[in-house]
């Protein structure tokens, strides 16, 4: 039975400081939104995401913000199933940071492209610099998913980790046994 399986993934939630990675994952985890900001210290939440039929015991790291002062820590790349990559929609400097951290990704990780979804949050406020369709095309370009989101009001919280298990699951080579073809010869060596 597919739901009896249980899968481990670990996936990283990166962006610029104060873009709303914590209270993302709070709410995602705790169905609560937190007002206030603390800066992050690193942290590792673990919940079991259903998907597609198919139960993931999943760690989400919390990272601490990102900047263009600040190295993207190679642990951040290694060892991670999939990314979410966070900008909020009220700051250009936030999205240009995206590109940076997914290059860093890609650097430290040696792949052309990685299972990530792009996050505009905060799109329940009004003074937006990031337009939709930036987003979109941003994603696109880079072969990724894309979702806009708002802790606050609990819009596409869940979906975010939804579409970055999507994402994992494109790149994660099935399980299938290997069949030899037919009127192959077996080789038995002794």
């Amino acid at each position: 039975m597919p739901g009896d399986i249980l899968k481990k993934r670990k996936i990283a939630v990166l962006g610029s400081r104060s873009v709303g990675k914590s209270s993302l994952i709070i709410q995602f985890i705790d169905n609560q939104f937190v007002e206030s900001y603390y800066p992050t210290i690193e942290s590792t939440f673990s919940k079991s995401i259903n998907y597609k039929g198919v139960e993931y015991d999943c760690d989400i790291i919390d990272t601490a913000g990102q900047d263009e002062f600040t190295i993207l820590n190679q642990k951040h790349a290694i060892g991670i199933h999939g990314f979410v990559l966070v900008y909020s929609v009220t700051s250009r400097k936030s999205f240009e940071m995206v590109r940076i951290i997914y290059d860093k990704i890609i650097e430290f990780s040696g792949q052309n492209t990685i299972p990530c979804i792009m996050v505009g949050a905060k799109m329940d406020l009004q003074q937006r610099q990031v337009a939709p369709q930036e987003g979109e095309e941003l994603a696109q370009s880079h072969h990724a998913a894309w979702i806009e989101t708002s802790a606050k009001t609990n819009k596409n919280v869940a979906e975010v980790f939804q579409l970055v298990l999507g994402e994992i699951e494109k790149t994660t080579p099935t399980s299938k046994p290997v069949v030899p073809p037919a009127g192959a010869v077996k080789c038995i060596i002794m």
